[in-house]
């Protein structure tokens, strides 16, 4: 039996629609990443970017579970002496939600060459309004 090795030409990538309403951060992030890097298909190879554009909508209406919105803390640093900021996830989760999704899902991703070519397809909305009706997005049920 042979390996398969999938070829540019076998790639298809398809547009999905998760809705991030009422849904954990943590489950929806690793949810998004299995899809970004394209396990749920067949034709996946650990070296082979194969995954999927993915468009998440209501962004703002994540849940965030036990004492996180006050507790947890984003934090980066600006390049300067004492550059050290930080925000807890209660406040990001108000001011840009889509900051917040978009960091769980680079975090749970592998941290390769790669990695931010699989993070371009990601598009994260904090309404239920997205410009990517001409793609003809699938919609898909997050099994949680």
């Amino acid at each position: 039996m042979k390996t398969y090795m999938p070829k540019a030409a076998d790639i298809k990538r398809d547009w999905l629609l998760v809705d991030a309403k009422d849904v954990v951060l943590g489950r929806l992030a690793s949810r998004i990443a299995h899809l970004m890097l394209g396990k749920h298909k067949t034709i996946y190879a650990a070296h082979a970017d194969v995954g999927d554009f993915i468009i998440v909508i209501n962004a703002g209406q994540i849940k965030l579970t036990g004492r996180k919105h006050t507790q947890k803390q984003h934090y980066w640093f600006t390049g300067y002496p004492g550059g050290l900021k930080s925000v807890s996830y209660g406040k990001l989760l108000i001011e840009n939600p889509e900051k917040l999704v978009l960091t769980a899902v680079k975090n749970m991703i592998p941290k390769t060459h790669s990695s931010h070519h699989k993070l371009a397809r990601l598009r994260v909305y904090p309404g239920a309004e997205h410009p990517h009706t001409a793609q003809l997005p699938k919609t898909v049920t997050l099994d949680l």
